[in-house]
């Protein structure tokens, strides 16, 4: 599929009455989320890599209180951290996108990776069970997962930046696949409030996916073509379902230094293929001259943060 008909697609589904559910559909059927399972399978690879991450940094999740940052159609790392023995998950986003029917599947298709999830948390397996079996049931009240659980608790609409916590009393901040969508201007304030409520020593992690989302339904294009753009032309290609604020991984680096952060896990690399990449895409003046070509090429970075 041509890239662009999907940017315009999806600008004129933003502005039509509708338009959110019609966008859901067309992803459950026809876009990413056709193969649920397998796509439920990779978020659970995800925290399985970010728990690593996090255990390197010293983190435990008995008793640990922790604050997703864009909770999306399903909760696959809520309910990860729950089986986990996790004491709290907070789990903030925009839009109410949270649907019943993922999150049902969700919660069934995790009976499949309790060992590892026991593993990762050092938590008995029959206590993961357990705890599943009680997840799976609270799906089936009408109190939901929220209330049975008393550990997951969602909130949308709701601003990751402006949280209401009461300072310091969180044990950890994360977000997958979600700071490559924030407005350039919104990242700052959602750091500074992740700061505040961060316990002393708190940590913060963040998976980013900073190349261009169009090349995963375009083939002639790699994940480099947006850099071609210039700001203003580009925001003819960003819309409501898909903004991409093309900052690259040394820019979240830098702001959550600035932030008061100090990084303890930063996986950004640059690697030749990706080089070889940029080399056929006329990059606009306004990335040539703010970045390396070492930190323009680089389309993905994990980080582990702590509060200084």
């Amino acid at each position: 599929m041509n890239w662009r008909l999907k940017g315009i697609a999806q600008k004129l589904l933003g502005f039509t009455p509708g338009g959110e559910a019609l966008h859901f559909h067309l992803q459950r059927h026809l876009g990413g989320l056709r193969d649920f399972p397998g796509e439920c399978r990779s978020k659970v690879q995800d925290w399985a890599i970010m728990m690593g991450h996090l255990q390197g940094a010293g983190f435990n999740c008995p008793g640990s209180r922790v604050v997703e940052v864009g909770t999306g159609w399903y909760p696959t790392f809520p309910f990860c951290f729950y089986l986990s023995g996790i004491d709290k998950v907070f789990s903030y986003d925009l839009n109410r996108h949270l649907r019943r029917e993922l999150t049902v599947a969700c919660a069934a298709l995790l009976a499949q990776d309790l060992e590892t999830i026991a593993t990762l948390a050092g938590r008995p397996l029959e206590d993961v069970r357990r705890s599943h079996q009680r997840l799976v049931a609270s799906l089936g009240t009408s109190e939901g997962f929220e209330s049975t659980t008393g550990t997951v608790q969602y909130l949308a609409p709701a601003d990751a930046a402006r949280t209401d916590l009461p300072a310091g009393s969180v044990d950890l901040v994360f977000s997958n696949s979600v700071l490559e969508h924030v407005q350039t201007e919104a990242l700052a304030p959602l750091l500074r409030e992740t700061r505040r409520i961060l316990k002393p020593g708190g940590l913060m992690f963040h998976s980013v996916n900073c190349g261009d989302h169009y090349a995963y339904v375009d083939p002639s294009i790699n994940q480099l073509n947006y850099l071609r753009y210039s700001e203003r032309s580009w925001r003819k290609w960003n819309n409501r379902f898909l903004h991409q604020n093309r900052l690259r991984a040394v820019d979240f680096i830098r702001s959550a230094e600035q932030c008061g952060f100090r990084i303890e896990v930063n996986t950004a690399r640059p690697n030749e293929k990706k080089l070889a990449e940029l080399a056929t895409v006329p990059i606009d003046t306004s990335f040539r001259q703010a970045y390396t070509p070492d930190e323009l090429c680089i389309t993905s970075i994990d980080f582990v943060a702590r509060k200084a």
